[in-house]
């Protein structure tokens, strides 16, 4: 995909008003890192009160989730879980425009040494991420150190478009956006030993997934991931991001690649990723994107779980 330019046209009246708020979001984020995360919290707040439906999503999840916390320890997890929603706000924001040495101080990097491996090795990589609040800069951040490609989706703004586009690869010019469907320019990528950040941990519908559970909870899980690394030739390797509670920055964890990775099914593959998946959330469940419908796709004959939308 060629980088994004600027057009003309962006400085048309209807997109005006995106210009201002940007414009005022990007005043707001030159502040001090600890101001940003009083902010983020504060917004957060204000979701619990004003987004229901939000609300009522990561609420039915944690309740799905975590059935042995009671009903107030999850009320405390979903304040918390709105809370990052909101920081993460913000850091869309510092990732895109904050100077690159500034930034770059937030990073704990653990890991680096599986992907520079891989490279040397001339191996394609699967890097296998979770939809957490903190993907946004934690991207920006590991991108800063090596090279990876994203699957993208473009943006129904134009102008919206431009500036995601724009922040999101100016931390590595070399860094290549794959639109989501182009399934032919992916494997071409993996299988000239480049590493693709993808993340499985969505629900997108039955038509390429297979039911496996997910915290005991039947899933609709893509197979993608085992068909990427067999026809990409590519190792998987897992990715978790966390923002520290200290203030100091962000831990980023490349793990090594899983073993034996397609196995003998499909199914087989699924289920240990969604058990990866169980690990990685259990260990940081309030910074986790719980307001998606995880388990909108039911198996034949059982009924939905979430209500229609407000």
């Amino acid at each position: 995909m060629d980088r994004p330019r600027f057009r003309a046209a962006f400085l048309h009246p209807r997109y005006w008003p995106l210009w201002l708020g940007l414009g005022l979001l990007w005043l707001i984020v030159q502040l001090p890192y600890g101001c940003l995360l009083f902010l983020g919290r504060f917004l957060g707040a204000v979701m619990y009160r004003v987004s229901a439906d939000r609300r009522t999503i990561a609420a039915l999840n944690l309740k799905l989730c975590f059935p042995a916390l009671s009903d107030a320890e999850r009320d405390r997890l979903l304040r918390k879980n709105l809370a990052s929603t909101g920081i993460a706000f913000f850091e869309m924001a510092m990732s895109w425009w904050w100077p690159k040495p500034r930034l770059a101080r937030l990073a704990h990097v653990e890991g680096l040494e599986h992907l520079q491996q891989a490279q040397r090795d001339g191996q394609g990589v699967i890097l296998m991420a979770l939809h957490f609040t903190t993907l946004e800069i934690g991207a920006a951040l590991l991108g800063q150190q090596h090279t990876i490609d994203g699957m993208y989706r473009e943006h129904n703004n134009a102008l919206f478009d431009f500036i995601q586009r724009r922040g999101r690869e100016r931390h590595n010019l070399d860094s290549l956006a794959v639109e989501r469907d182009d399934v032919r320019g992916m494997l071409k990528l993996l299988r000239a030993g480049r590493a693709i950040w993808y993340a499985p941990d969505q629900d997108y519908g039955i038509k390429q997934s297979v039911f496996v559970p997910l915290f005991g909870i039947q899933a609709a899980t893509v197979t993608a991931t085992s068909k990427f690394a067999r026809l990409g030739k590519a190792l998987v390797m897992p990715f978790t991001q966390e923002r520290l509670a200290d203030g100091s920055g962000y831990k980023l964890v490349i793990h090594p690649p899983m073993s034996n990775f397609p196995g003998e099914s499909e199914e087989a593959d699924c289920l240990r990723i969604n058990q990866w998946v169980e690990v990685a959330l259990r260990q940081c469940p309030e910074q986790y994107l719980w307001a998606h419908r995880r388990f909108k796709s039911r198996p034949p004959g059982e009924p939905k779980l979430y209500p229609k939308r407000g």
